[in-house]
């Protein structure tokens, strides 16, 4: 798998689609901390790490609905392997007007665009979130 977060998002977005409310992805570190910032900021129910059909060590991420309809609006990849997305803290896009979250991979670890600017930090733009 060339891109591991990509493969995430996608994962996600086809399951809200068809209106599932657990979705099951390979277990990373990096994926842990993506799913931590989309559970801080209220996207995602939660997760979980647990072990795939296949025994491998997979995480369960629970999605979260309001009123039938997906919490997750717009899940777009920013960075990916071929070009990557590199920011300074005042450069770091804010996501329709501040309603929505851009997800930085810092030297401080990954984080949410407000609290990248709050920590004074820029990073790799992994992905936005509405």
């Amino acid at each position: 798998m060339n891109d591991p977060i990509g493969d995430m998002l996608t994962r996600i977005r086809n399951s809200q689609m068809r209106g599932k409310s657990v979705v099951e992805t390979p277990a990373s570190k990096l994926r842990e901390r993506v799913l931590e910032v989309l559970a801080d900021e209220g996207y995602i129910r939660g997760f979980e790490k647990t072990s795939g059909a296949d025994g491998h060590p997979a995480i369960e991420i629970s999605l979260k609905y309001y009123e039938g309809e997906p919490v997750i609006r717009e899940l777009k990849r920013v960075s990916k392997p071929g070009r990557r997305v590199y920011m300074g803290k005042d450069d770091i896009p804010s996501v329709r007007q501040g309603l929505g979250v851009s997800i930085v991979s810092t030297s401080k670890g990954v984080m949410s665009d407000a609290n990248a600017r709050a920590a004074n930090v820029g990073g790799e733009v992994l992905c936005t979130i509405f």
